[in-house]
């Protein structure tokens, strides 16, 4: 049975009440969530005591205000019309009336608990799109960074092969013009020793003139044979050779082949998984490639106990979308059920990773992953580790009394007191 509480002061103005309720301290800690109050009606529970109170008029819900203290709450009620009240309640009248006062005020704190709780979804999936439409420009600026890199590579190098053979095609026709002009020289020196051996000598001869007009008339004749005999320079050209491509573009005297042939296997493994994963994803219905119907659907198995079940459908929602920290959070919650502990120190580390820069709305995301990565150390024995993972924790989140006390926990394993 509840005991009422009847001792209770209050005071007036003509726009406000001003309401004192001791509550005697049994242990039991008083919480916002025990009080209650509407236009017409205020409550406070705070088991065993029970305070109940219909206003002699309408107050103003939203501006009123109530301060708990230790062992008092003290109520400033904003009236809706000025003026002065006979007493706080209402006299004790129709008991119809006083039950639908009681009905109203409990149906309009409903209402405004399920208009709450809408708004709070219709916050959290606009946040969800933000963040997603924030990783979607990021990816696509870093995108464009490296298109742009290797586009101004590849007019560099272009340029440079360009200057290369520029280069290369001026050296051969320098080297062409050497080369003929060798061989004119050559052919030149030719003539002019030949022409030294055949001049005849002017001693012992009767008829000089005849015999040195004939020996000119004769070298004159073989040097214009000779000149027109010479072959002209064989024209420039190019060779095509074709050689067998190497799979692996390292240099065969840098070479090591078994190393190469697994980095080749590796390759096509990684590429055969890739083509599996989109063809596994194509395959799925169209709400299943939603990652937030995934999430939905995950945390309904895992509420319901089934946490292999519940990891596949984070796995899946991953596979989609690898940027959302709270499936990384979700599954490590699942590998700590399932005592897979490196996974969960890895996907809360992951988490982590994701939940930057570290922000108030992402305070309690942040709490959870390093709660569960301690956890997890703790688990395998590493409690230096984990130790330092509940202070993270508390260090967002101070007033976190759990936290705290596992923390402490923790401190004495390591120290030896427990």
């Amino acid at each position: 049975m509840p005991v009422w509480l009847r001792d209770y002061s209050w005071e007036q103005t003509a726009s406000a009440v001003y309401l004192a309720l001791p509550v005697p301290a049994h242990g039991v800690r008083l919480g916002r969530a025990g009080v209650f109050c509407t236009e017409q009606y205020l409550k406070v529970n705070s088991p065993p005591f029970l305070f109940e109170a219909i206003l002699y008029a309408p107050i103003d819900d939203v501006r009123s205000t109530a301060k708990i203290e230790k062992d008092s709450i003290f109520f400033t009620l904003y009236k809706k019309e000025t003026g002065m009240w006979k007493s706080l309640v209402m006299a004790n009248g129709d008991k119809k009336k006083m039950q639908k006062i009681r009905e109203d005020a409990v149906l309009k704190a409903q209402e405004s608990a399920k208009e709450e709780a809408e708004q709070k979804a219709v916050q959290k999936r606009e946040r969800s799109k933000f963040a997603l439409e924030a990783t979607l420009k990021l990816e696509e600026a870093e995108r464009k960074r490296i298109e742009d890199m290797k586009e101004e590579e590849r007019k560099k190098a272009t340029e440079e092969l360009e200057k290369w053979k520029e280069q290369n095609k001026k050296q051969k026709e320098v080297q062409e013009k050497q080369q003929l002009h060798q061989k004119k020289e050559k052919v030149l020196q030719k003539t002019k020793q030949e022409k030294s051996k055949r001049k005849p000598s002017s001693r012992g001869t009767s008829k000089p003139s005849r015999v040195t007009g004939a020996g000119i008339s004769g070298n004159m004749f073989s040097e214009k044979v000779k000149e027109e005999s010479v072959p002209a320079p064989r024209p420039a050209g190019s060779v095509l050779i074709n050689f067998t491509p190497r799979a692996f573009p390292t240099a065969l005297r840098e070479s090591r082949v078994p190393e190469e042939e697994e980095w080749l296997c590796k390759q096509a493994e990684a590429f055969r998984a890739i083509n599996a994963d989109i063809a596994e994803i194509d395959d799925l219905k169209e709400e299943e490639k939603n990652p937030e119907w995934l999430k939905d659907k995950g945390n309904k198995m895992f509420a319901t106990g089934n946490y292999l079940a519940a990891a596949n459908a984070y796995n899946l929602a991953i596979r989609i979308n690898n940027k959302i920290p709270a499936l990384y959070l979700n599954r490590a919650a699942c590998h700590l059920r399932l005592r897979n502990l490196h996974k969960t120190i890895e996907d809360s580390s992951k988490a982590l990773d994701l939940l930057t820069p570290p922000v108030p709305d992402n305070a309690k995301a942040r709490v959870k992953a390093h709660v569960r990565r301690g956890t997890a150390f703790c688990e395998l024995e590493l409690y230096a580790e984990g130790l330092q993972d509940y202070l993270a924790a508390l260090k967002i989140e101070p007033t976190n009394k759990n936290v705290e006390e596992d923390a402490a926990k923790i401190r004495g394993i390591i120290q030896g007191t427990e």
